[in-house]
């Protein structure tokens, strides 16, 4: 009989300061309990961790010195600390690091770690499937690429809650993004408190993927995620200049042609007082834009209404910016005082049966608009992808349920969908839409 596979062993080297050394000891700590050894030298390890300082230039000097070192004597060396928060760095002096990751993100190391040599094989780790335990339907998942948020807006506490932005580097979620569509998803739902600020926390990192360096930037993700082969569609975008770019993506198909903003208000006044991030005064004019460069774009968006000292003029001034925005779904919220947010002591408060008057008043005026623009995929075909079948409750036996791509699940309408043949969960067939009715469509499949 063979004996065990060796453990695969580890060489560490730790410079910088104590933090630095608070960080290697988690990074040795997680490693250990996974099964892996620590190595007394480079020589005979399977691979070299190398924790930079990056303080001063003569702290970099060395910790570059010692990745030359560990490349010299093993091969494959994977660098992490302050130094990696700047990686070109090091790549240029070093293209065959097999690995670079920013200070703290241990989940990195360790993932890069797996990569350069498999911890030995645990019966109990392996019951959980590669892409984890999901709450989803299997053939949609959604893809968190960052945490907490930069932004004060006066109503919100999640800062608070969460603390300020942090993200994922590019390289992490791209792996997470892999291991999900080879599991079977075939739409990816991304998320964040504020998905168009991703990088920012960490200067845009790039961090190494398939063989090249992918930056940390909405862009850079939102490309390499659509060239997973599943459907890509972008959540919590806030309507920074850099998201005109992510437009061109969907019309060349790479991501879906979906935007969900949270614009939140239209009145100069409201969104002073919201704090709200962006120049929302020019808003129209991009959405107008973003139409021309992407004709099928649907805009997704919430509101609040009765936010305090909003004025009948403030109220009447969203009315009028919805007409003309004419966005495709809306969701609107009555306003309510969170426990610690600094709206509550901003402005008068607006009374409940104003409150409610406007919430009917807005959900009647862009109940109109959403049926005019749904009324427009009459008679042409769409993508829709399949998430009931039947007997779905209330409808005929051969009629399925499912989203075309400007439909994201729970909060957007449905497509029902009658087919010659049954349809599988999670399949996706071309439809001929031959209705439309205030929320969602109706078509038969003509293609598969």
């Amino acid at each position: 009989m063979m004996g065990a596979a060796p453990a695969p062993k580890v060489s560490f080297v730790s410079l910088g300061c104590p933090k630095a050394l608070v960080d290697s000891e988690r990074i040795i700590t997680r490693l250990r309990a996974e099964g892996y050894e620590l190595s007394r030298g480079h020589e005979g390890a399977d691979l070299v961790i190398v924790n930079t300082c990056g303080f001063l230039d003569s702290a970099k000097e060395e910790s570059l010195g010692a990745i030359g070192e560990a490349l010299a004597a093993n091969g494959k060396v994977i660098v992490t600390g302050c130094m990696g928060a700047e990686p070109e760095t090091i790549t240029e002096r070093y293209p065959s690091v097999f690995a670079v990751t920013g200070p703290q993100q241990y989940e990195s190391v360790v993932a890069a770690v797996h990569r350069a040599a498999p911890p030995k094989h645990d019966p109990f780790l392996h019951l959980v499937p590669p892409e984890g335990i999901k709450l989803t339907p299997r053939h949609y998942s959604y893809l968190k690429i960052s945490e907490g948020c930069n932004n004060r807006c006066t109503f919100c506490i999640i800062p608070k809650l969460r603390g300020d932005l942090v993200s994922r580097p590019a390289a992490d979620v791209l792996r997470e993004a892999e291991r999900l569509v080879a599991a079977g998803v075939k739409e990816l739902l991304v998320i964040s408190q504020d998905t168009s600020a991703y990088g920012l926390d960490i200067k845009y990192a790039a961090s190494a993927w398939q063989g090249r360096e992918v930056r940390a930037k909405f862009l850079d993700l939102a490309s390499e995620l659509g060239d997973l082969g599943a459907w890509v569609r972008l959540h919590y975008v806030y309507p920074y200049p850099h998201v005109d770019e992510v437009i061109g993506l969907m019309a060349e198909g790479k991501v879906l042609p979906y935007l969900d903003i949270p614009f939140q208000h239209a009145s100069p006044d409201v969104l002073k007082r919201m704090k709200r991030p962006a120049a929302q005064e020019k808003t129209l004019d991009r959405i107008a834009r973003w139409r021309q460069m992407c004709p099928q774009l649907t805009i997704r968006s919430t509101f609040i209404v009765g936010f305090p000292g909003e004025t009948e003029e403030d109220f009447d001034f969203l009315l009028d910016w919805l007409d003309e925005a004419s966005l495709d779904r809306v969701g609107c919220f009555r306003y309510e005082p969170v426990k610690g947010a600094v709206a509550n002591d901003l402005a008068e408060a607006v009374p409940d049966e104003i409150k409610q008057e406007r919430w009917h008043r807005f959900m009647q005026r862009q109940q109109t608009i959403s049926a005019k623009r749904l009324k427009q995929k009459v008679g042409t075909r769409q993508q829709v992808i399949i998430d009931e079948v039947g007997p779905v409750p209330g409808l005929d036996p051969g009629i399925a349920k499912g989203r075309t791509k400007g439909d994201a699940p729970e909060i957007d309408g449905a497509t029902y969908v009658a087919s010659r043949r049954p349809l599988r969960v999670g399949e996706i067939a071309t439809v001929k839409i031959e209705r439309a009715d205030a929320y969602d469509l109706h078509g038969t499949v003509v293609g598969f």
